[in-house]
């Protein structure tokens, strides 16, 4: 435990004295707010408008109007930007030649892979927590749904467990980060269209695959406000999935 601790500290003082970390948050930040300004200017002339027509405050659902669109819009933005987050975990290890250090330390692999996971997890996490300030400024003028929410920011965290996993693996593949932001990204990708493939196949056995490894199928699960066992069991095993290919890789590598 102690040498994942060091790690994690290790990993966590590289993200924050580069600019990396920095221009991630703020470019995420930064769009999230415009998609929810746009949300709440739309839905507030949708308001608007309802008055209009029936002479009475409207019965809108403020998550549904507002949080679940922004939100699943926040998913496709963690999409790409996570990969940046995961490029350099293991391939500036290799392109700086720190990895042949790295593996001959009395740190194993499982604790390399978790150190590396857990710190990448909670920068992820701090960027999660700096989007909060949305609901928590709409919630001085309009009553806020918080269940539906916490289930919602459950998601989001839940996946990006699975899309820094995947990264990770993508980061252990190679010594060139800007290859391994571009592996990131078509596996991430590729795990996020998989509903669009499940409607152009049908109910057949593969469009019944490819909808269960849809993400964002089981992100949208959450973001409804509805915890499912099933969603759970994704992401928990996609995640799983990820880190275990990445300790194969980085195991393949000490061996070489």
């Amino acid at each position: 435990m102690k040498n994942i601790i060091t790690l994690i500290g290790k990993e966590l003082h590289l993200y924050f004295i580069s600019p990396i970390a920095y221009v991630v948050a703020m470019v995420f930040l930064s769009v999230s707010d415009f998609l929810f300004y746009n949300q709440i200017q739309h839905f507030s002339g949708l308001s608007m408008r309802m008055m209009q027509f029936q002479n009475s405050l409207p019965e809108l659902n403020l998550h549904d109007a507002v949080f679940r669109p922004t939100l699943l819009n926040m998913g496709v933005i963690l999409l790409l930007i996570v990969p940046l987050l995961t490029m350099r975990l293991f391939a500036e290890e290799k392109k700086g030649r720190t990895s042949e250090l790295l593996m001959t330390s009395p740190i194993n692999i499982t604790e390399i892979v978790i150190g590396k996971f857990i710190a990448v997890m909670i920068v992820y996490l701090l960027l999660l927590l700096l989007s909060l300030h949305l609901p928590l400024m709409l919630s001085i003028v309009v009553e806020v749904s918080w269940p539906p929410l916490f289930a919602s920011y459950l998601g989001l965290f839940l996946m990006g467990g699975v899309f820094l996993s995947m990264g990770l693996f993508a980061s252990a593949l190679t010594d060139n980060q800007m290859i391994a932001a571009v592996i990131s990204f078509g596996i991430l990708i590729g795990l996020w269209i998989m509903g669009a493939t499940a409607h152009s196949v049908g109910e057949s056995t593969l469009g019944i695959i490819a909808n269960y490894l849809s993400i964002s199928k089981h992100l949208d699960q959450f973001v409804k406000g509805l915890i499912s066992t099933q969603s759970l069991t994704y992401f928990i095993s996609m995640t799983a999935l990820g880190l275990f290919l990445t300790h194969r890789v980085v195991e393949s590598e000490r061996w070489k």
